[in-house]
């Protein structure tokens, strides 16, 4: 097994507790952030913008994603969008205002609205006028593969696959991750896959052994860092340890 000074991937944070940013801010390990919506509302945010900014003040030179939350479908000027029914104004608005809060800073979009309709040529718009964008919530090759293509030729971008979820619906993330890898690295050069959404230690050394570029990892995952290469006799001491000592606090009786 490797150690982590061996591994080649980029490990990025995934959450929104700002201590918690700010204690792995600490560890030369972690390359970068990603932040979303649902992860903002369970660690308390109420102000999107001012943790935005409190944030990057705290963390000025690493990548960092915010995403936008808009799902509008109102006229977008000077753009047709009318093959897809659809038109995403507001999400460009609000992608911009994130963009100018930081250099360090990834605009998350999703891969599609709620209704289904993708957002390739909003993200190959923002690509084009330089933004970073992080296309999030991506899970079939197809997406990748299209996603790619928008962001080909524009900014420095990323492709979020969320291969914890596809583990999750019992299929094997590694060939379906090598795969992803094989699209971004034929269709972008500006572009790096991130294997989002991982489920346990492990998924870092998959993810590294394929070749992919970037990992994010919640808090929960990354405090069992210290965990590599424990002498597997000794963890199974502990452990025993553990259930009869709790056996014990619990006042168990037969």
């Amino acid at each position: 097994m490797k150690s982590l000074s061996q591994l080649k991937i980029k490990i990025f944070g995934d959450g929104a507790d700002k201590n918690t940013i700010l204690e792995l801010y600490k560890n030369p390990l972690i390359k970068g952030f990603t932040t979303n919506p649902t992860l903002m509302r369970k660690a308390g945010v109420k102000d999107y913008k001012a943790f935005a900014k409190n944030v990057l003040e705290a963390v000025p030179n690493r990548p960092i994603s915010f995403e936008v939350f808009s799902d509008d479908n109102w006229n977008f000027p000077d753009v047709d969008f009318d093959s897809m029914n659809v038109s995403f104004d507001t999400m460009y608005t609000q992608a911009k205002q994130i963009a100018t809060l930081g250099e360090n800073v990834y605009v998350k979009v999703p891969v599609t609205n709620t209704r289904g309709s993708g957002s390739y040529s909003l993200i190959s718009m923002l690509s084009g006028e330089g933004v970073k964008v992080n296309v999030t919530a991506v899970m079939t090759l197809d997406q990748v593969q299209e996603a790619c293509r928008a962001l080909r030729g524009g900014a420095p971008a990323c492709v979020s696959v969320f291969a914890g979820r596809i583990a999750d619906t019992g299929r094997d993330p590694v060939p379906y991750m090598q795969m992803a890898l094989d699209i971004v690295e034929r269709t972008s050069s500006n572009v790096e896959l991130i294997w989002a959404s991982p489920r346990e230690l492990l998924n870092i050394f998959q993810a590294d052994a394929i070749g992919c570029h970037i990992i994010t990892a919640t808090s929960d995952i990354l405090k069992k860092l210290p965990l590599i290469g424990k002498n597997l006799t000794d963890y199974s001491l502990e452990t025993v340890r553990m259930f009869f000592n709790d056996a014990k606090i619990s006042g168990f009786m037969l």
